[in-house]
C-alpha cells in the first residue's frame, strides 16, 4: 500500500512547483528517482507494445523493448555533456538533483504517450494504414516531448530564481542541449527501427541502415496525399499491360499465309 502511494506521489509533485523542487532536494530523492525510472520503463514498454501490435505479437514485444531502450539510452548518452557543461557554467546543483529533474521530464513524457494508447488502438482497429500510423506516432512523441522538456526548463528556472543554485545562462544552454537530445533520439530511433511494420512484411528485429528519419517522414506524407490511379481500358496503365505481349494474328490471315 505504501509503495502504491509512493508511485502516486511521483505524479503529485507536478501539481506544485515548490513541493516539486523540495521533493527533489530531500533525503528521499534517491528512492523517488528509482520509482520514476520504473514508471518510465513501464509506460514506454506499454506504448511500444501497442505500437508493434499493428503487425504481430513478436513485433509488439520487440517494439516495447526498443521504445524503452530509446528513452533510457538517449538520456545515458546525452546527460554527461549536460552535467559537465552546467558545472563549468557555475552550477551548484548536485548530480542527483539534475538527474531528478531530467527523470521528471521523462515521467511526464511517458505518461502523456501512454495516455494516447486508446487513440492509437482506435485508429489501428478502424483501418488506419501504415503511413498514417507512422505519422501519428511521431506526432504523439513530439507532443509529449514538448511538455516534458518544458517541465525541465521550468524546474531549472525555479532553481535559478528561487534557490539561487543554478546560473541563469545554464537555462539558455539547457535549451541548446534539448536540441542535441532531440537529434540523438531521432538518430537512435532510426537505428533501432522498425518499431512499426507493414502487415505484409516479415518480422525483423532491425532493418538495414539506409536513408534517414526525415526522408521517411516525407515519404509517408507523400503516400498519404497521393491519389491512387483508376484503371480503365483507356488509361496508360491498362494499355501498357495490354500491349506487354505481341498480339497474335487472326486465324484467317494465318491460314492464307500458309497457303
Amino acid at each position: 500500500m505504501e509503495q502504491s502511494k509512493g508511485f502516486i506521489e511521483v505524479f503529485k509533485i507536478f501539481q506544485n512547483k515548490d513541493a516539486y523542487f523540495d521533493e527533489i532536494t530531500n533525503e528521499r530523492s534517491n528512492r523517488l528517482m528509482l520509482k520514476q525510472l520504473v514508471i518510465v520503463c513501464v509506460f514506454t514498454f506499454i506504448y511500444g507494445v501497442v505500437m508493434g501490435s499493428y503487425h504481430s505479437f513478436l513485433q509488439s514485444v520487440s517494439a516495447g523493448i526498443k521504445v524503452t531502450m530509446l528513452f533510457v539510452c538517449a538520456i545515458v548518452i546525452c546527460f554527461p555533456s549536460f552535467f559537465i557543461i552546467q558545472q563549468v557554467l557555475g552550477s551548484r546543483m548536485p548530480v542527483r538533483q539534475m538527474i531528478m529533474i531530467v527523470m521528471s521530464g521523462l515521467v511526464l513524457i511517458s505518461t502523456i504517450i501512454v495516455s494516447f494508447v486508446p487513440i492509437v488502438i482506435f485508429f489501428q482497429v478502424t483501418g488506419g494504414n501504415y503511413h498514417f500510423l507512422q505519422l501519428l506516432h511521431v506526432a504523439v512523441f513530439v507532443f509529449a516531448g514538448f511538455f516534458g522538456l518544458r517541465l525541465m526548463v521550468e524546474a531549472l528556472k525555479y532553481a535559478c530564481e528561487t534557490k539561487a543554485i543554478y546560473p541563469e545562462i545554464g537555462v539558455k544552454v539547457f535549451k541548446v542541449w534539448v536540441i542535441i537530445l532531440a537529434f540523438v533520439s531521432i538518430q537512435l530511433s532510426w537505428n533501432l527501427r522498425p518499431f512499426l511494420c507493414e502487415k505484409n512484411e516479415t518480422f525483423k528485429v532491425f532493418r538495414k541502415h539506409e536513408g534517414n528519419f526525415y526522408t521517411a517522414i516525407v515519404y509517408s506524407i507523400q503516400q498519404l496525399t497521393k491519389e491512387e490511379p483508376v484503371k480503365t481500358k483507356y488509361s496508360p496503365v491498362y494499355i501498357e499491360e495490354d500491349t506487354a505481349y505481341p498480339k497474335s494474328e487472326p486465324i484467317d490471315s494465318m491460314v492464307l499465309q500458309n497457303k
